[in-house]
């Protein structure tokens, strides 16, 4: 990334999340036209939403992601697996799945990277990315690093901050320290918390590829970002 992007840089960069259990139809209608009008890489939505926001983002470079085992990451690695199968058929390019947070503290490493794989193994026939969530508030340095490490093992493409409902979203220490572990292999997108320009910016510097925001109008036009837009 240029260490002056320009708004088209920085759009292209951007994961907007209509992710909210309240959010409607007509909000994700709505970041559907504010993501194809701004050039937003990438809209990122909920299971259900999949086919519509497929739908209307389809004659644009806007591609659409799914989240899977959305938000604790505590379903069956099974469970996932479906999940993640059901998104792709419905029109999902992307899927941002959450590691099993408990198993990784635990250190149950073999069964937190067959997680991981099963996911991977319903996605990558299909050419679909898979970004992995480590929710880095609940985990030390060492085991954000070892979820990395078994994000890469198990075939990910990603991985990924925050799901953005966690206590604490993106850091530069965790961004650092998952950059330091896998940069230079998978792609690191930093999310939760990314209000406004330098922020977004600034982790963009550091290495990270993509960016999870709740508001990219906000980020991109400079403006506050609406009540309540805290992924």
């Amino acid at each position: 990334m240029s260490l002056t992007p320009t708004v088209a840089d920085v759009a292209a960069c951007l994961d907007h999340a209509v992710l909210k259990p309240q959010q409607t139809e007509t909000d994700l209608r709505q970041a559907a036209a504010m993501c194809i009008t701004r050039g937003v890489g990438c809209l990122c939505v909920r299971p259900v939403d999949v086919g519509l926001a497929a739908t209307l983002v389809r004659e644009s470079p806007v591609v659409v992601a799914s989240v899977v085992g959305f938000p604790h990451g505590s379903h069956r690695a099974a469970t996932k697996a479906v999940e993640a199968a059901a998104a792709i058929t419905d029109g999902a390019r992307e899927l941002d799945m959450v590691i099993s947070i408990g198993g990784l503290r635990a250190g149950h490493d073999v069964a937190v990277q067959a997680d991981i794989a099963a996911v991977v193994a319903a996605a990558q026939p299909a050419g679909v990315l898979v970004k992995v969530i480590l929710e880095t508030c609940f985990l030390t340095p060492a085991e954000i690093a070892r979820g990395c490490r078994l994000a890469e093992a198990a075939g990910a493409d990603f991985v990924k901050t925050s799901t953005g409902f966690g206590p604490a979203g993106a850091t530069p220490e965790a961004v650092a320290i998952m950059l330091d572990t896998v940069g230079d292999r998978l792609g690191v997108k930093a999310s939760g918390g990314i209000r406004d320009w330098e922020t977004c910016v600034g982790y963009l510097r550091m290495g990270c590829r993509r960016i999870g925001v709740g508001d990219a109008e906000a980020i991109l036009t400079g403006r506050p970002p609406e009540k309540g837009a805290s992924y």
